[in-house]
Order: structure tokens, then sequence, then C-alpha cells
């Protein structure tokens, strides 16, 4: 089995020691994402709205960068800091995932890193 490293500046720079994304075969595992804009390196944490939208678009821009799209994901793990956000991100989640959703657990968590609301990793098959 081959380990290919993904990368691309579409996306945040990791902000620890791992990669945004390891393709395994024909696995991709991304790692949790949060809200940073990756053109300006700063959090977009304005509301839970802004902040989801910005997790999706990271995480569809590390996915492509693989040759992947949300159409290929099977699986997300969403950390909240406020379960009471559940469904405005469900709903935007929602949007991104609109045919064949992906198995899923959402979980409540004390904190994030950077102390955001939101964090979502995914795992995604060809």
């Amino acid at each position: 089995m081959t380990k290919n490293i993904i990368y691309t500046a579409s996306a945040p720079e990791p902000i620890g020691p791992y990669s945004q994304a390891v393709l395994a075969g024909n696995t991709l595992y991304v790692s949790g994402q949060i809200a940073i804009d990756a053109h300006t390196n700063t959090l977009v944490n304005e509301n839970i709205e802004l902040e989801t939208a910005q997790v999706l678009k990271n995480m569809r821009s590390i996915l492509q960068a693989a040759g992947f799209d949300f159409e290929h994901v099977v699986k997300c793990t969403i950390f909240l800091k406020d379960f009471n956000d559940f469904a405005t991100v469900n709903a935007i989640y929602g949007k991104a995932f609109t045919t064949q959703a992906p198995a899923r657990e959402t979980v409540e968590v004390s904190r994030l890193p950077k102390d955001v609301n939101i964090e979502i990793s995914c795992i995604a098959v060809k």
C-alpha cells in the first residue's frame, strides 16, 4: 500500500505535526478542519453559519486536491463546542451533502483548537 500526503495552499496550513490529508490506497483521510481562511490566515468565527461554511470550504479544497469531492465522503465526524448549534450546522452541512449523505457522528466537546466552535474531519473513498 502506498501512502501519499495531500497538501493544498487553498486550505489552512496544519497547526501541528499532522498532514491536511493522507491518501492510502483509494481511501482519503482528511484531518479535522477548522474555520481558518487559507488566504488571510485568519479565523472566520463571527457566527456559526460562517464558521461552518468555512470549515466545509476547507474540506472541499483538500478533497479536490486529492481528486475527490463531497460525493466520495463515506464518514464525517463533527465536533461542536455547543450542541445548541446542531440545527444550524446540520442545515449548512446538508447543503454540501445533497445526495447519499455519509455516515456521521456529532459530539459536543469542551474545547477545540484555537477555541473555535466547530471542527469536521472526514474519510472519502473512490
